[in-house]
């Protein structure tokens, strides 16, 4: 691996974990209000919270191996792909449990990106939110734990 290339890498992984702290940031704000208006802000931010994840995942992607052939699948594919290990190419970037934790992220994601006649369920805004503040610890120490095992 060029050193420089990886050098990059690396800075471009923590400014992208920076960006997601960020968005964790505005989730503790909305977290707190309540009503219609403050679930779909809410549920906004959950929404860029994934996408900033995937994000991450499509810059690793780019930068090793992962050319994903089949585009219907692209998102789930690609987060699986994040939790393997390819030999001589690069270390499994997530865990299992965060792996699931952004699945269901994932899948919130796509839902409200197409729920345009629907109200969100506050409940189930709380249990997506719920799994949001389970990753949390998680997502900056795995990805800290990726560049250390690049660096070698």
């Amino acid at each position: 691996m060029e050193k420089e290339r990886l050098v990059l890498l690396k800075a471009e992984i923590e400014a992208q974990l920076d960006a997601i702290a960020e968005i964790y940031l505005k989730i503790d704000l909305r977290k707190k209000e309540t009503g219609p208006a403050a679930a779909e802000s809410l549920g906004y931010q959950l929404h860029n919270l994934y996408c900033a994840f995937e994000d991450l995942f499509s810059m690793v992607a780019a930068f090793f191996e992962n050319h994903l052939e089949d585009k219907s699948r692209y998102h789930s594919e690609l987060l699986k792909r994040m939790t393997l290990s390819v030999q001589g190419v690069r270390p499994a970037f997530l865990s299992r449990n965060s792996f699931v934790l952004l699945d269901n992220l994932r899948a919130f994601r796509h839902f409200f990106r197409h729920a345009y006649s629907y109200d969100l369920d506050e409940r189930k805004l709380r249990i997506v939110l719920e799994d949001a503040e389970k990753l949390r610890p998680l997502y900056r120490r795995e990805g800290q734990d990726f560049i250390s095992k690049l660096q070698g």
